[in-house]
């Protein structure tokens, strides 16, 4: 198994972000929070060391934070993916990189809009490259959910074409106190991204104040 620790979340001072960092340090791993401006990752950083009592939270920019972390975890809004993956491209060689990226084009987030190359999957594949093992995850975990540092009832659905990657990024899941189930190879990321925008319309028409989410049937208690 890959070593995991630390954990950098590019974004990290975003909703998704800052949700996933939260629920890593509630875990007791080291994670570094990155973004645009160093210290505003180091301002957030510090909130979370005073919210959950764990001292092993840093904050850097996003370059540096991608290159300090052993697995990173990309929080960005679509819009800002492209600039965000190739400004910390260097970094990421031979690294495990997971990509939360969801294509929502405001205003209509709550309808099915993937873009041309087919999933913001394949965008993060085409400027990553072959040397990085892209994994894609938690695109149907609400960041409310993920801060409150509660139990979430909802699968996170792992997809990438390195196998031994997504048993790393669930092996990591499971230690967040959630389920990650293995969803295929990268393309099938596709589905879980086009399905956010359903959970976004179900979200809006049944009023699901902390986020609808997906959980697999018919499994035994396992993360396989």
């Amino acid at each position: 198994m890959d070593k995991i620790e630390p954990v950098s979340v590019i974004g990290g001072t975003g909703a998704l972000g800052g949700g996933l960092a939260a629920r890593l340090a509630r875990a007791r791993i080291p994670v570094i929070i990155g973004s645009r401006t160093e210290a505003r990752a180091q301002e957030a950083a510090a909130a979370l060391v005073a919210e959950t009592g764990f001292a092993d939270v840093r904050g850097l920019e996003n370059s540096a934070a991608a290159g300090a972390g052993q697995i990173l975890i990309v929080a960005v809004p679509f819009a800002s993916q492209d600039e965000t993956l190739r400004a910390i491209h260097r970094a990421t060689r031979g690294k495990i990189v997971v990509d939360t990226t969801v294509p929502l084009v405001p205003p209509k987030v709550a309808r099915v809009q993937l873009p041309a190359a087919g999933s913001a999957a394949a965008m993060a594949a085409a400027i990553l490259g072959k040397e990085v093992r892209l994994v894609t995850a938690f695109h149907n975990v609400s960041a409310r959910k993920l801060r409150d540092g509660g139990p979430v009832s909802c699968d996170v659905l792992v997809f990438g074409d390195d196998v031994a990657a997504r048993d790393t990024v669930i092996d990591l899941i499971g230690r967040l106190d959630m389920r990650g189930l293995h969803g295929g190879p990268l393309a099938n990321s596709a589905a879980a991204e086009a399905m956010t925008s359903v959970l976004i319309s179900i979200n809006r028409r049944y009023g699901v104040a902390e986020g609808a989410g997906l959980r697999i049937t018919g499994l035994a208690d396992a993360g396989s």
